[in-house]
């Protein structure tokens, strides 16, 4: 198949604990399908305005959570991140991380789905807090991208405007919990493949079953 013809696009949220789950999965899809799709991601939006706020206000949430996000997806989060449960020092917010997708899309954007991937592991294994610019500083070097340019641009209104765009686009495709995923096809047509946590066997028996019958 092509590339171009069809896209694949991943909807979820640098804060969503399934997503970190799932984003292994969608890794070894990008990398097995990187040929046949374009791969957009594009930011949910789940955690904005007064919902935001220091990660030990979630505590209790997460973690009756994420035992069962590890046990089902073979996952784990990292210690930094379980002790900032009960001691503090991340502050959660959805803005940041989805300008930053928004910023790294202008560089590299057909590797998109690895920027997310390690947005994920920053915040979830490292205990990294992804609304403060030196998690950027210290990320973006790996994408080899200069980090005082993606600072400037991080901190910029155009960008913030390009992340609420991906806010209205995630409603737009109607998503209302994350991750999810579909393919678009060239005639527009939009097949769901994903709605929360799948593994990579039933990823790609959905793939096939999508491609089998457009191409048909």
């Amino acid at each position: 198949m092509e590339n171009g013809q069809f896209s694949l696009i991943y909807v979820y949220d640098a804060l969503c604990g399934w997503c970190y789950g799932y984003s292994g999965v969608m890794k070894d899809i990008y990398e097995k399908y990187q040929d046949d799709f374009n791969f957009e991601v594009i930011s949910g939006g789940m955690v904005l305005g007064e919902s935001a706020g220091p990660i030990t206000n979630r505590s209790a949430l997460i973690k009756s959570h994420y035992p069962n996000v590890e046990e089902t997806s073979q996952v784990k989060f990292g210690e930094p991140f379980i002790k900032a449960l009960d001691e503090g020092g991340i502050y959660l917010s959805s803005e940041k991380p989805s300008i930053a997708l928004s910023v790294f899309k202008t560089y590299l954007p057909d590797k998109a789905v690895l920027f997310a991937h390690a947005l994920q592991k920053a915040l979830n294994f490292e205990g990294k807090d992804l609304s403060r610019d030196e998690t950027y500083i210290n990320l973006v070097p790996h994408f080899e991208i200069n980090p005082d340019e993606f600072i400037e641009k991080l901190n910029s209104e155009e960008f913030k405007q390009a992340a609420y765009y991906d806010f209205a686009l995630a409603r737009q495709l109607q998503v209302t919990g994350y991750p999810a995923a579909f393919i678009k096809t060239g005639d527009h047509h939009f097949y769901m493949i994903a709605k929360g946590y799948a593994d990579l066997e039933t990823m790609e028996l959905r793939i096939a079953n999508v491609l089998k019958e457009t191409i048909a």
